[in-house]
């Protein structure tokens, strides 16, 4: 390994610093735009459903995207790689404080944001391992770890003060203003040569993104009511299987892959990235239910809905911590109850979301979700990497990123989608049954619906409605009361299946040895 000398006899604290930073800000930043979702619709003149798809975008770009990312820094070095994925991600920050529509969102912030971080978390392990060694590498690991459970903790509650008391175009300008100090410290890095092998998979790397893209593409198209969603996603599922043969073959003919299809012979490195793709739909859906319940049914600001959410994030952050640390138990046995506790926190949500009038409403369900899935986030990176060898552990990794990225931009995604495609049918039922509506009008309600399914508050929808009798608005407004919490009930459905999956897979891994020693490596790989 390199940097053996110098990094191991001294600890390079400022350069251990600027990489805290770096992922302070890569996990803070989709907190951010979680709880400032009401603030951004406002602002720019868009729909939730438009900034809830542009959240989903950005996971999914750096998810189909961040194996090429991988070896994208081997060709070009990591160093190069590691500043030019900052630099993306200062991009999407910059253009957020100046955005005036949805599309220099989508463009700037999704797609150019979303590859920054496809190169930039690749790159800082190869990093960390080249700059630092033996205990100081330990070190570390830590210290990144421990920045990005910082950020979950407290990016609902910074995020939604910055919006609310300023404003969340301040919250981007802060994070360009991170940026900008990790990249003046970059000198402090010493590039890690590739020795491997430089050859491409270009088929492998085509068949990763057509195949993670159209899935995941395919469902924000639904969402929006674009056609051949059909066809999207059955494109990218066949890409992905395609991309399984694809490998194999070239395996066999000793020629270079885009990932060694050897890593998934390994039954704790299957089960453990399953977990950790079901780990990351139950938070990816969680987490993009609750901030649009809070702010389009309550009527929440930013700052009330990250201070809402706040017993998720910051019990999932202590039991992380707490568990990491001093857990006895088999993995297996912790991941299981993790995923037991994730399910159960989020199916006692379900009978309260009708009846609450408060935040304080989920605090309990919200408490034990978060248990549950700072359980897994203790563990699920040990089990999945302990097995795999010392010069296949970054790849392994990228794999591991891969699937979580791949898993929270679908549970966003998909649970978005449910969620509109619900509230559609729902609305548009409870339209047809109205005694106070005219034919005309029930017509007119399931024409727009048709068009555009569109979660709002009640207070929106009566300003909407400010040219219509009073008694046509105040029928409209009842309607949106009853199923906007029936849309978000069903689509907590999506997290909590997810969850359930998580238990299944779960029991497969306690029928597996438990995974040998690991070094600091998981703590990054989250």
């Amino acid at each position: 390994m390199s940097g053996d000398g110098d990094a191991a006899a001294r600890f390079n604290g400022r350069l251990a610093l600027l990489l805290a930073m770096a992922m302070f800000v890569l996990v803070v930043d989709t907190s951010l735009m979680n709880v400032s979702i009401s603030a951004v619709v406002h602002d720019l003149g868009a729909t939730a459903s438009q900034v809830q798809g542009a959240i989903a975008l950005e996971a999914l770009v750096s998810a189909a995207f961040i194996l090429i990312g991988g070896k994208t820094g081997d060709l070009i070095g990591r160093k190069l790689a590691y500043i030019l994925g900052l630099v993306g991600y200062a991009i999407g920050a910059v253009a957020m404080t100046l955005a005036q529509s949805i599309t220099a969102v989508v463009i700037f912030w999704a797609l150019i944001g979303g590859l920054g971080a496809s190169l930039l978390l690749p790159a800082m392990q190869s990093l960390i391992h080249g700059n630092f060694a033996g205990a100081h590498q330990k070190r570390v690991y830590a210290l990144v770890g421990a920045s990005a459970a910082i950020a979950a903790a407290v990016g609902p509650l910074l995020g939604g003060a910055i919006t609310t008391f300023l404003s969340w175009r301040v919250g981007f300008l802060l994070e360009a203003l991170i940026i900008a100090v990790v990249l003046i410290g970059a000198p402090l890095v010493k590039d890690v040569p590739f020795t491997g092998e430089r050859a491409i998979d270009l088929v492998g790397a085509a068949l990763s993104i057509v195949g993670m893209g159209g899935v995941v593409l395919g469902i924000l198209l639904w969402q929006e009511g674009a056609g051949y969603v059909g066809l999207t996603i059955a494109v990218g599922i066949v890409s992905l299987v395609g991309l399984t043969f694809w490998l194999r073959m070239r395996k066999r003919r000793a020629r270079p892959t885009l990932l060694d299809p050897d890593l998934l012979r390994s039954k704790p490195f299957r089960t453990g990235a399953s977990g950790q793709l079901l780990q990351q739909i139950t938070l990816g859906g969680t987490m993009i239910v609750l901030p649009l319940y809070l702010q389009m049914v309550l009527e929440y600001d930013a700052f009330l809905a990250g201070l809402s959410i706040a017993p998720l994030s910051l019990s999932m952050f202590v039991v992380a911590l707490i568990a990491g640390r001093r857990a006895k138990r088999r993995p297996a046995n912790l991941i299981l109850v993790g995923f037991v506790l994730a399910a159960v926190g989020l199916i006692v949500l379900v009978p309260l979301v009708p009846i609450a009038d408060s935040g304080w409403y989920l605090t309990v369900p919200l408490i034990i979700t978060g248990c549950g899935l700072g359980l897994l986030v203790s563990q699920l990176n040990n089990f999945t990497l302990a097995p795999i060898s010392e010069e296949r552990v970054s790849e392994a990794a990228g794999v591991n990123s891969a699937a979580g990225s791949f898993g929270l931009s679908f549970g966003l995604a998909f649970a978005g989608a449910i969620l509109l495609a619900t509230l559609a049918s729902a609305f548009s039922t409870l339209a047809d049954s109205s005694t106070v509506l005219s034919a005309e009008q029930k017509a007119q309600v399931s024409t727009v619906l048709e068009d555009d399914a569109e979660l709002m508050s009640n207070t929106g929808l009566e300003q909407l409605l400010a040219d219509e009798p009073p008694e046509v608005s105040a029928e409209i407004v009842r309607i949106n009361t009853e199923a906007s919490p029936f849309a978000l009930q069903v689509a907590l459905l999506v997290p909590i299946l997810a969850a359930l999956g998580g238990v299944a897979n779960a029991m497969r891994m306690r029928r597996l040895p438990d995974p040998g020693p690991v070094t600091g490596q998981e703590t990054l790989l989250a």
